[in-house]
């Protein structure tokens, strides 16, 4: 009998390998024995994902063409091929798989990991059904955790529609790209857009959201107002309930009906309440919250974050990072209180900082952690390990562990106070704290300065200043990747609530845990996106995008995303079937197909932009067969009338990029303006003009210290 164990990559592999007795390494595959396995084991691995799906041209030759007459591209029997690269390894892995009596499914413990293992399970061709097929599915790669996890295999089948969910987004995410990249990039292209415009399904509506965003800063037209203030001294009481006044003339009318004037006068003390408050820790980490967290204390972007969570799990220091929930079960606060010394000589404290050893609804809850907990510290903090990691996974950890750590601490605690006074008819509050007990606030370094109102007694008077403060309404704030990832989740809504996590556990938002972050990637890898000191705006590309898919609103809908990853979910919880999902993909591509290129020639503002586009493309006439237009082509700046014209302009000479503006004088007048910055063989840098051969059509160069002397470029 064989046991076949399949890991998703070779890291994840030798992981496996460090939990069990011996093993020794093979050609793709290691040989393993342990008192856990008592038939002849072996652990093998693909490298992610082996098998891919197949481009449009395996399906039918003529779809290799972009072409609208191919519209839409909607296969009957979807096919797969394999990875470049793959063909060794997989063909190890179809033999081993082909010998098994049993395998056991140890790709990672999520949605994407079972679309891996069973898409190489099917690919292989080897009949399964008379294969005993389990899964391993733990949340951390420790030693113990792995023994633990491979004593207690679960059916694989418990885990086949996470499969089908993962691989119905695979399929969706085909149909949708493939289809709509080449509808609206055919059309715009047939207009004059010189550009590809990439479609997706989570993608588009992503940067919608920026666009949107950017848009409503550029059209913010601040209005003034103003509001009323009673000044005690350094403390300021707010008109209660507040009001905004438009004009002064709307103020003065409401101050003579409360029987009230601006200026120095006395106010009465009416109620003064005190009470003790207290605020708990923060919530722990999901992997947006880290993501989002780690981007407004450091400016990580969201793949950054990623990246350091996982390479924290791999070190067998933090739990599986791609988890979309910020509870623990009772189980893993057990293990947390267990090693509390641990943790607190890694972070150089007191143990007995330590005091609320009982578990908390809103850190531990079983009935809320499905398939994985928050993301947490495993259970030792290994300084040896830790004071090894860069400074990046150092401050990830030591943030993921304090946060981690707070729950056992008491809850911050000040005595706030709230007063109310009256100017006429008109009531003002005010309010004041007094810190009592730090509590987590020490842990986290956040500082724990209170506002603290004077002595105030019931009934008394005291001296005031009503006073009117003039305002202006303010523009909504660009998007971080940490707020987009926050709005990602939320599906366009705005929260900025602290307990929002725990809001948000069961709405469906943009993408999932583990896409997210690689979908920002793809829209600043393509162009659409850009950061800009920690903020996000949308490109001209982007933009041209955004206004192209205003003709189909349902593709820019972040709802209707949304509404698409619910019924995803429900495939994975085997409540919908991937037939009927597919089919609905089907009827929006088809029916886009037909309307979009109507739509796009009518719409006026598109023309618009377009035409403005190509004017602004275009940097000269051609001085060589006198009849094209030069414009940038992307690589170079090149003749329209190509290939009857071959007049071309490197974008960059002697190391100098050729901006388009000295292009247009190059062409109008035969010679630029003096430029520095050109870079010499030898290194340092020297100034030129540059000036157009009339024969040859070639740049040369033109020294003003030498003159008369000319060098041509090479």
């Amino acid at each position: 009998m064989t046991t076949v164990i399949l890991a998703e990559k070779p890291s994840q592999a030798r992981s496996y390998l460090e939990a069990f007795n011996r093993s020794e390494k093979k050609s793709g595959y290691y040989e393993v024995q342990d008192a856990l396995f008592t038939d002849r084991t072996v652990v093998t691995y693909g490298f992610g994902h082996l098998v891919e799906l197949a481009e449009p041209a395996a399906y039918n030759p003529a779809w290799e063409k972009w072409s609208l007459d191919q519209l839409p591209m909607l296969p009957r029997q979807f096919k797969f091929q394999l990875n470049a690269g793959a063909k060794e390894q997989f063909g190890i892995v179809k033999g081993l798989i082909a010998q098994a009596d049993r395998i056991v499914i140890a790709t990672d413990s999520d949605r994407e990991g079972e679309n891996i293992a069973w898409s190489i399970l099917k690919y292989t061709g080897v009949d399964l059904r008379n294969k005993q097929i389990q899964r391993l599915w733990i949340n951390s790669l420790e030693k113990q955790v792995v023994r633990t996890g491979f004593a207690n295999l679960k059916p694989a089948q418990d885990y086949y529609n996470n499969y089908l969910e993962a691989q119905t987004r695979q399929l969706s995410d085909w149909l949708v790209g493939m289809n709509l990249t080449r509808l609206y990039t055919c059309v715009m292209q047939a207009r004059g857009l010189r550009k590809t415009l990439t479609v997706g399904r989570v993608q588009t509506p992503t940067l919608a959201l920026v666009y949107q965003r950017d848009q409503a800063i550029a059209n913010f037209k601040p209005t003034p107002y103003e509001e009323l203030s009673l000044q005690l001294g350094e403390v300021a009481a707010r008109l209660d309930p507040a009001q905004k006044f438009k004009t002064p003339t709307e103020r003065d009318q409401f101050l003579q009906t409360v029987n009230a004037q601006l200026g120095p006068q006395a106010a009465q003390v009416t109620t003064v309440e005190q009470s003790v408050k207290s605020t708990p820790s923060p919530r722990l980490f999901s992997l947006s919250g880290l993501q989002s967290e780690l981007n407004k204390r450091w400016h990580l972007s969201a793949s950054d974050a990623l990246a350091a969570v996982q390479k924290l799990y791999e070190a067998k220091l933090l739990s599986y990072p791609r988890t979309d929930c910020p509870y623990i079960t009772s189980a893993e606060f057990d293990y947390l209180k267990a090693n509390l010394a641990s943790y607190a000589e890694a972070l150089g404290l007191s143990p007995a900082l330590f005091t609320e050893l009982e578990a908390n609804k809103r850190y531990v809850d079983g009935s809320k952690v499905q398939e994985h907990h928050a993301i947490i510290p495993t259970r030792e903090a290994d300084l040896a390990k830790i004071k090894e990691l860069d400074q990046t996974s150092q401050q990830v950890y030591t943030l993921v562990l304090t946060t981690t750590l707070a729950m056992f601490i008491r809850p911050y605690q000040y005595r706030a106070t709230k007063a109310t006074f009256r100017v006429g008819n008109a009531n003002f509050t005010a309010t004041g704290a007094v810190p009592i007990n730090s509590g987590w606030h020490q842990l986290l370094g956040k500082s724990d300065q209170e506002k603290e109102l004077p002595p105030l007694s019931q009934g008394a008077q005291v001296e005031a200043n009503l006073t009117s403060e003039q305002k202006k309404t303010k523009p909504p704030k660009p998007f971080t990747e940490g707020t987009l990832i926050t709005a990602m989740k939320t599906a366009g809504k705005t929260l900025t609530d602290t307990d929002a996590q725990a809001i948000l556990k069961d709405v469906e938002g943009i993408g999932t845990e583990a896409t997210r972050a690689s979908i920002l990637e793809e829209l600043k890898h393509k162009g659409y996106l850009v950061v800009e000191k920690n903020k996000l705006h949308v490109t001209d590309l982007g933009q041209m995008l955004c206004r192209a898919i205003k003709t189909a609103p349902t593709l820019a809908s972040a709802q209707m995303t949304a509404e698409w990853e619910k019924k995803l979910k429900a495939i994975g919880q085997g409540q919908q079937q991937q037939a009927t999902f597919l089919q609905e993909i089907n009827r929006f591509i088809t029916e886009l197909v037909k309307k979009v290129p109507a739509q796009l020639q009518a719409d006026r503002e598109l023309s618009a932009k377009l035409n403005q586009q190509a004017a602004e493309r275009q940097l000269g006439s051609c001085p060589k067969c006198g009849q094209g237009q030069i414009v940038d082509k992307g690589k170079l700046y090149g003749c329209d009338h190509y290939p009857d014209c071959d007049f071309a302009l490197f974008k960059t000479i002697a190391g100098r990029p050729f901006k388009p503006t000295e292009v247009k004088a190059l062409l109008a007048k035969g010679q630029t303006k003096q430029l520095s910055g050109f870079k010499k063989k030898a290194g340092g840098t020297f100034k030129a003009a540059i000036k157009l051969n009339p024969t040859t059509y070639q740049t040369e160069f033109v020294f003003t210290q030498r003159k008369g002397h000319v060098k041509k470029n090479d």
